[in-house]
């Protein structure tokens, strides 16, 4: 059974890494390193030495010129001492069976490196963007996420609902043009969906899809299903007391979000 050591990247506004970094050791990844991406990018660490790459939530550089605009630029004009580019690290650390996680800000640096949704196996080809909430303000509340079952995403294996924070301002979905949104829709890259919590059916109503998201789309995968990245913080959930509902007992009887972790965790122990 192979051992799981995660890759938490922090720095420059993150400031989700020490429950994502928490959230991972309790999933079951025997170890979570907590690093910053001057390190990364100094080669004082290599992703080689990781199987799992967890990008957490926070306000990469305050959100200026877009979230994580800048967070992008810097992963693929940032080399090493060595002179090894850090954004051939990650092609490397993907094309050897690595699994990327993107919460919040991650999600949205997943985007904009290109790294999701990658329709037709386009990498490094940026085909979405992340923008501003229909509601025009920063939304921080719980909501209802149903699954694709027909989805390839390792990360939402035998896993139906499940109710999340989500904390963000830039969360709505913008495809490059309605053909990319049909062959995402297609390939089944939609992996996360907001709901209603009545009817359990994908939904453009607010307060239940807070952003105003097309088709509800909560997150997007990759055609291999290692990539997953969404706006709702699953680790954020890594305990039933965090539900706001626990002592009334009226949450409904859905997994931990820690089971979108523990998916990917068990994922690389069985390969």
């Amino acid at each position: 059974m192979a051992s799981v050591n995660a890759l938490v990247i922090t720095g420059y506004g993150t400031n989700c890494h020490e429950e994502s970094a928490y959230a991972l050791r309790t999933a079951g990844a025997e170890n979570a390193d907590i690093v910053y991406f001057s390190d990364l990018a100094a080669g004082h660490v290599r992703m080689d030495d990781y199987n799992f790459l967890l990008c957490p939530g926070g306000f990469l550089d305050g959100d200026d010129l877009g979230a994580a605009q800048a967070a992008a630029l810097r992963w693929r004009w940032s080399t090493s001492k060595d002179g090894t580019p850090v954004l051939d690290q990650l092609k490397t650390f993907f094309d050897n069976g690595g699994l990327i996680l993107g919460i919040c800000n991650g999600f949205q640096l997943l985007c904009k490196l290109g790294l999701l949704p990658a329709v037709g196996e386009k990498y490094f080809e940026r085909q979405v963007s992340l923008s501003y909430n229909d509601s025009g303000r920063f939304e921080d509340r719980w909501v209802t996420l149903k699954t694709n079952p027909a989805s390839p995403c390792v990360f939402t294996k035998d896993i139906e609902y499940m109710e999340v924070p989500i904390r963000h301002g830039e969360g709505k979905i913008i495809p490059m043009d309605d053909a990319t949104l049909e062959t995402i829709v297609n390939n089944n890259l939609h992996a996360v969906q907001y709901v209603d919590p009545e009817t359990r059916e994908p939904t453009q109503e607010y307060p239940y899809n807070p952003n105003g998201s097309p088709l509800g789309i909560a997150g997007l995968t990759d055609p291999t299903g290692r990539i997953l990245g969404l706006m709702p913080h699953p680790e954020a959930y890594n305990h039933k007391t965090n539900h706001p509902s626990w002592t009334r007992g009226t949450n409904p009887d859905f997994p931990l979000g820690l089971a979108m972790l523990e998916a990917g965790v068990n994922h690389l122990k069985t390969q």
